[in-house]
């Protein structure tokens, strides 16, 4: 009699359903739109077609960040693996997990793994990514997390021995005082025998930074404007493309990408749902996101002012990107 198949084993919790979401979402659109300069979340830029025009941008020559990341995790996750000799792999902000496999991977061979935790904003993304991974790496629990990484870090299921990752630069698209905030949380929720992966973006030259926000096939431009669409079906709105100009600069004060757009001429832009309506100026900036760039000596300067020792720091081979391994420091 043939076997019967096991469901992978795989638990599910939901922190923030979509009516959470979408109304906390809102709440920040309204507030950001009066902020200066005027800002939209970043998060309208991920429905399904900004999700599938980013992984085009991630394949794209002139964005480095993946493939560098990717390198670093080839040459060293093994290394990482030993490190921190992980029971539980955390990822935050986890998406499709792609490059996590790396980690994975290291883990597993090196005889520790036991349990994987993604934790996403995206119940459909997390969804699909935890039974795939369950699929793949049948040896392991997959206990997947519903929610948003600045706020329910808390729920992270406990345990000794877990190694919170937190790749792609993804802490760029925060301002300082975020980033602070969210690496003094990572450090509360750290246990004496847990560790903290942290994937920054390096401070580099300028050319190549910008060019790969501004590439020449115009996917990252497309991948913007898309957030512009979305607000206008989600919240009633009435944005028209041909009165911005696509943004994407290097702001050499602050160290980081810039990347929105410019109004073309004055206009008011009306959001029915939110019964507002903004006004812009010529040549008025509207931010969609940042991604900052990072010094080796000042983003470990920010990890031991959250409390966070570094006892690893590796780079690509021509440091473009690097990876911090930490522990807490008290």
């Amino acid at each position: 009699m043939p076997e019967q198949a096991t469901e992978p084993r795989v638990q599910i919790d939901v922190l923030l359903d979509e009516s959470d979401r979408r109304a906390a979402l809102d709440d920040t659109t309204f507030w950001s739109l009066r902020a200066t300069p005027k800002e939209l979340p970043a998060v309208w830029l991920y429905d399904e077609a900004g999700s599938l025009l980013f992984e085009q941008i991630t394949r794209l020559p002139e964005y480095y960040p993946t493939a560098a990341e990717r390198e670093i995790l080839t040459n060293h996750a093994a290394e990482i693996a030993t490190r921190s000799e992980a029971r539980t792999l955390v990822e935050l902000g986890a998406g499709t997990s792609e490059k996590t496999r790396l980690l994975l991977d290291a883990l597993q061979a090196a005889g520790s793994l036991e349990r994987f935790v993604p934790l996403d904003a995206s119940e459909e993304v997390l969804h699909a990514s935890a039974y795939a991974i369950a699929s793949e790496y049948p040896t392991i629990g997959v206990h997947a997390i519903v929610g948003d990484f600045e706020r329910h870090l808390g729920a992270l299921p406990p345990g000794d021995d877990r190694l919170i990752a937190f790749l792609g630069s993804t802490i760029g698209n925060l301002d300082p005082a975020r980033r602070q905030v969210l690496l003094r949380a990572v450090a509360a929720a750290l246990g004496p025998r847990d560790s903290f992966l942290l994937g920054v973006d390096l401070v580099k030259d300028p050319a190549m930074i910008a060019a790969a926000y501004n590439d020449t096939q115009g996917v990252t431009e497309r991948f913007v404007r898309n957030a512009l669409t979305v607000v206008n079906r989600e919240l009633h709105g009435n944005f028209r493309q041909e009165r911005f100009a696509f943004e994407a600069r290097w702001d050499s004060v602050n160290e980081w990408m810039d990347i929105g757009f410019r109004a073309l001429e004055a206009h008011t832009v009306t959001l029915g749902k939110l019964e507002i309506d903004v006004a812009f100026e010529l040549g008025e900036r509207l931010r969609l996101e940042i991604s900052a760039k990072f010094r080796p000596d000042g983003i470990e300067r920010e990890l031991g002012s959250a409390g966070l020792a570094t006892e690893l720091f590796v780079t690509d081979s021509e440091r473009r990107f690097a990876l911090l391994l930490a522990r807490r420091s008290d």
